[in-house]
Parts: structure tokens; sequence; C-alpha cells
């Protein structure tokens, strides 16, 4: 086992790529003027990239207070997911016990039986091409986003009240961000379409294969092997199996805790690993992966 010292008050590795981020979204800002259109690939990419820093600060990166961690993040560049909408949601994620739940899991993809009998033909046909990669990559991001805000909505008339003040939270730090875009003149249709949700699209590669139903909790989450590139752009995040395992290790101690629990992790996982994204793209890009119904859990009996 890999023995980890006590929590330094700051981790400068995170830091570092905040800082680096900022300046990197700034730079696509400031380049439209030059190289008009072109930024958006570069910034989809910078966008994605702040996304996986805010989920390194919702587990309690990089010091020791909330606050100030918050504050680091403060900016949604991202546009559509409040910081603390996210955060509660995605801890809620982390109960491994209730991990791809139709109800209980916020971040699954499953439904329940009984509610797949409600949908309408259309709709089935929408959610089962968002079981193949393609179409997760392509419609899967406004599925996402829209799924999101009505869940919102439906918790906001059922009373629960905080979640306006995340909202209102969210409102306040798109101001200078969309003030920003509109004033290197990127147009904020462009911005939204063009950026950020392509963001959520490459994020999407990611959370695709990151998870699948299993009868036992510790099977239920992969290990993506992948190249410095994308393993860099979700903070090894793709070493899931480990982030669910210890979720307040920093992501840069993820690389050594998996060379050194490799066999322990594949064995616990039942070999649920992949050698890369282009190894899940090969198997899955016009293919369900998974079906649609939950196949263990919310069964009728």
């Amino acid at each position: 086992m890999v023995r980890f010292r006590a929590r330094k008050e700051v981790e400068w590795p995170t830091l570092i790529a905040l800082i680096g981020v900022y300046l990197a979204w700034g730079a696509v800002l400031w380049g439209y003027q030059y190289f008009g259109t072109w930024v958006i690939v570069p910034g989809a990419f910078v966008t994605a990239f702040h996304s996986s820093l805010q989920h390194e600060v919702l587990h309690g990166h990089p010091t020791r207070n909330a606050l100030v961690n918050e504050a680091l993040v403060f900016l949604p560049l991202g546009c559509f997911y409040p910081f603390r909408r996210f955060k509660a949601t995605h801890l809620s994620h982390h109960n491994d016990e209730r991990l791809t739940d139709p109800y209980d899991d916020p971040e699954t993809h499953y439904v329940a039986e009984g509610d797949w009998d409600q949908l309408s033909p259309l709709l089935r046909r929408i959610l089962r091409l968002n079981q193949t990669l393609a179409g997760r990559l392509v419609i899967g991001p406004f599925l996402a986003v829209f799924g999101f805000v009505r869940a919102d909505i439906r918790r906001v008339h059922a009373g629960e009240d905080e979640i306006i003040g995340a909202w209102v939270r969210h409102a306040i730090g798109l101001i200078p961000v969309l003030g920003l875009v509109a004033a290197a003149g990127i147009p904020i249709w462009l911005y939204l379409l063009g950026i950020a949700i392509p963001a959520v699209s490459l994020l999407s590669l990611r959370t695709y294969i990151e998870h699948r139903a299993a009868a036992a909790p510790g099977a239920r989450s992969a290990v993506i092997e992948s190249n410095w590139f994308w393993s860099l752009l979700f903070l090894n995040n793709n070493l899931h199996k480990l982030h669910h395992e210890k979720p307040s290790i920093a992501w840069y101690k993820l690389p050594g805790l998996w060379r050194t629990e490799r066999q322990r992790v594949l064995v616990e996982n039942e070999a649920y690993y992949y050698r890369g994204y282009g190894d899940v793209a090969r198997r899955w890009l016009f293919k369900a992966r998974e079906p649609n119904i939950h196949p263990i859990m919310r069964r009728r009996s």
C-alpha cells in the first residue's frame, strides 16, 4: 500500500494548474481577434480542464479551507453547472453502495424499468443513442444540461430553497465570464455552442465509460490507463476506481497509487479496465455499451 503524508496547507501542483487554466482561458479570448473561430477548439479543452479542476476542488483541494477553494473556481467558465450544485450531486454520487442506481445516483445514465415503460418511443430512441459513445459525445451534453436543470427546478418546487442560492451565485459568476467573452468580441452563442458545450462533450468521453452496473460495488468503477494528454485533461480521474476508493487523494498522487496497487484494483473491479480511450471508441463508438434499463437495481418484483 502507498502511504500518504498529512496534507500540506497548499497543494502547489493544483494551485499552479488553476493559475495556468485562467491564463490559458485569457489567451483564448485574446486570440479570437487574431485567429477567429479557430480558438474554439483550444477553448473547449481549456474549459474542460477547468471543470476537472472544479472536481478536484469539491473534494477538498488545494487548501484546507473550503471557501478559499470555492473562490478559486468561482468563475463558471463552463457556464452550465453551478459549482455548489455540482458539489452536492457529485458527493452523493460517491456513495458506492448505491452507485449507478437510477434514483439514488444523480450521475447515473441508467433508467428504472418502470420509468422506461412510461417513456415515449422517440425518447427511448434518443436514450438508446446516448448509450453509444458517438451519441454521448454529440447529444449527451444537451441531455445532461437539460436533465440537470430540470431536476433542480423540480427540487425547488419541492421546497429545497437552498438550490436557489447556488444558482444565484452561479449567475453572479456568469456576469464577469460572459462580460469578458463579449469584450473579446466572441458572440455569446458561439461561446456556449462552440466552447462550453464541446467542453461537456470532452468530459463525457471520461464519464461514458467510468461506471457500469455490477452486483459488487467494487466492480462498478473503471480504470482507463490513458496517455499523458487525456490523463492531464481529466486530472487522472480516468483511474476512476482509485478515485472512488480514495476521493481525498490529490490528482497527482493517483498514478503512483495505481502503479503500486494495480493488481489488487483489477481483482476488486473484476478487470473493468481499458487501455486508453481509443480502445473505448473502437468498441463502443456506434454500439450501445449497456442497456438503458438497470439490469440489477429497481427491477419489478
